[in-house]
């Protein structure tokens, strides 16, 4: 309490500075928990490869989940981070989306407007780094998804040096305010990119370099997808797996596309029942303008490959 009134944002700033000289830990609610089996029956995803992206995210602190529309990256993003946790504890996880419009101002902080002037603002990152300071003996996570859509040097501004591993714990004067700033020790981050997509520029060598790269891969020979699939005992479902599994071994012999351009396991996924008028919704609406897009310039090849796939359900 207090003798006066205070605005919104004074209560945020006093309660800031408060967390900042406090090191006592907050007390956590009951969590239900999250194991590797949970992660490999949700994720289609082989348990070598999630050992190796395991690895790869407490070593490095910053990974980019790239690959094809419909391998599960953003899908798998937040269980990675269920896991990593063994917890779903969402007060722990962020989620955003980087677009054209997206700066600076929005992921650290900003003036915005505010009735007729403007005021000082966190940003969503900002915000998320206080909390975990204030928590230092828990693993938060950041998942930044469509990475490469946004103007990276200008969304991270001096954080490209802060969210280095070897400088995490280390302080910088923020561009807006006279105020030290740092990325705590306990904080990932996880991005996601699309591969496929021609129209988005390559990411700056300053961020890649910050980053690792995991290759996500369709997961139709995974252990979960095999159960997965085998629940339905459908004939057809599989004959048409198997006819997307020899359609990505011609994009990957294609000089102009290659595994990054292949068909993901996500379009079969989410299902209780399939139905063959499901199967032929999906490869008519979905994969096939995949494939005009790929083959823009070769519509023989988009034919052949679409009568292949439709032939695998009249069988």
């Amino acid at each position: 309490g207090s003798f006066f009134k205070l605005t919104k944002d004074e209560y945020d700033c006093i309660l800031d500075l408060i967390r900042e000289s406090n090191s006592v830990a907050y007390m956590q609610d009951e969590y239900e928990s999250y194991t590797r089996e949970d992660f490999l029956k949700e994720v289609f995803m082989t348990e070598e490869n999630l050992d190796s992206l395991e690895q790869l995210v407490r070593a490095k602190k910053n990974v980019i989940l790239q690959g094809a529309p419909g391998v599960g990256k953003t899908f798998s993003a937040k269980r990675l981070a269920y896991m990593m946790m063994g917890c779903k504890d969402d007060s722990r996880v962020s989620l955003v989306q980087f677009h054209q419009n997206y700066s600076y101002e929005d992921f650290i902080m900003g003036y915005k407007p505010s009735g007729e002037s403007f005021e000082l603002q966190r940003g969503q990152f900002y915000k998320f780094c206080i909390a975990a300071a204030n928590n230092p003996d828990r693993d938060y996570f950041f998942i930044i998804d469509e990475i490469n859509r946004g103007n990276l040097s200008k969304i991270f501004g001096e954080l490209l040096m802060l969210i280095e591993k070897d400088y995490r714990g280390e302080k910088l004067t923020l561009a807006y305010k006279d105020e030290k700033f740092f990325v705590p020790k306990n904080v990932y981050l996880i991005g996601m990119m699309n591969t496929a997509d021609r129209s988005l520029a390559m990411i700056d060598y300053a961020l890649r370099r910050r980053f690792s790269f995991f290759d996500m891969k369709p997961g139709f020979d995974s252990t979960g997808f095999q159960a997965y699939m085998r629940k339905f005992n459908s004939s057809h479902f599989e004959a048409l797996v198997q006819a997307v599994k020899e359609l990505n071994k011609r994009i990957i012999a294609d000089d102009s596309l290659g595994e990054g351009f292949e068909i993901g396991h996500s379009y079969f996924c989410g299902q209780t029942e399939v139905k063959d008028t499901w199967l032929r919704s999906v490869v008519k609406y979905d994969i096939i303008p995949m494939l005009q897009e790929y083959w823009f310039d070769n519509k023989a090849e988009v034919k052949t490959s679409g009568d292949r796939l439709l032939a695998a359900l009249n069988d």
